[in-house]
């Protein structure tokens, strides 16, 4: 297929990789954005091989908790202004405490908040803001201890990264930094055991396709993925990271050391993995004054 010279520029955004080196990748893939990243990775090529920060859809994500239970909601909006509206604000907290009652985004979407459901509120919203908005997501935690954190806040328990973080007990100054240290790192899973099988399975392949281009014999590749992938696993699981606080430990090990085990989390950031069609606003602006 032809490659395009959009596909181009986003995997040299994403990877960092030259021109010439992003369009062979491409067209080695048939244009599959995710396998050329891959390949480029496998060449030694990207210089780093992250998802693309297409998180240009605005909003909020407001937290709550109530007893063992905590929840994490995002709403978005068209733009960040509308994220600074106090009506927006108010809406959106009042979203996430009715969230702390319902099972699931589908339940939370027929609930009802002073006699109108969240659907309805959301859409009057709509109407007299001027902008679309959506509730986008809905997670909830238990645990015996539940402590937020809420990044970028633009009011009380509500901002651009939400953070709910589970412990065995309680340990709000602890628990606190975890979920501070979740905000920054953005780990993929609690541990090895939660991590999509998937994921780690791609992840041993293009390891493996990189050993072999070095043309080492097989018994030291496998050491190499070996090395390699208890590496991967200490950068993407959160228990085996460095701890944000004291990178001397761990986080399980800092956990252990606090008297408590970390049981989960939930961590959201407004817009991640939306696509927002990037307009030319030179382009638009020449368009309107043509008329």
């Amino acid at each position: 297929m032809a490659v395009t010279a959009a596909q181009v520029k986003e995997l040299r955004d994403t990877t960092g990789a030259g021109m010439m080196d992003a369009k062979k990748a491409l067209t080695e893939t048939d244009g599959d954005m995710d396998a050329a990243v891959d390949w480029l990775r496998t060449k030694g090529l990207a210089k780093a091989a992250k998802k693309s920060g297409r998180t240009a859809a605005e909003g909020l994500v407001a937290v709550a908790v109530d007893g063992g239970k905590g929840v994490a909601v995002e709403v978005n909006s068209e733009t960040d202004f509308v994220g600074k509206n106090a009506e927006f604000q108010s809406m959106v907290g009042d979203i996430a405490r009715t969230a702390l009652k319902v099972p699931d985004l589908g339940a939370l979407t027929d609930a009802e908040i002073g006699g109108r459901t969240v659907g309805t509120v959301i859409t009057d919203a709509i109407a007299k803001i001027g902008e679309n908005m959506t509730l986008r997501r809905m997670e909830s935690l238990s645990g015996g201890s539940i402590v937020t954190y809420v990044h970028n806040a633009a009011a009380t328990d509500m901002g651009k990264i939400g953070v709910l973080v589970a412990l065995s007990s309680a340990d709000e100054a602890f628990g606190k930094q975890v979920a501070m240290h979740i905000a920054a790192t953005n780990p993929a899973a609690l541990n090895e055991d939660e991590l999509d099988a998937a994921v780690i399975e791609k992840e041993r392949q293009v390891q493996i396709d990189i050993a072999r281009e070095s043309g080492k014999p097989e018994q030291v590749i496998e050491k190499m993925i070996e090395g390699r992938m208890k590496k991967y696993m200490a950068e993407v699981t959160l228990l085996n990271q460095q701890f944000v606080v004291n990178p001397d430990v761990t986080v399980g090990q800092a956990a252990k050391d606090a008297g408590v085990e970390i049981t989960g989390y939930v961590r959201l950031e407004v817009g991640e993995g939306i696509e927002v069609v990037k307009e030319d606003f030179a382009a638009e602006v020449a368009k309107t004054a043509r008329g």
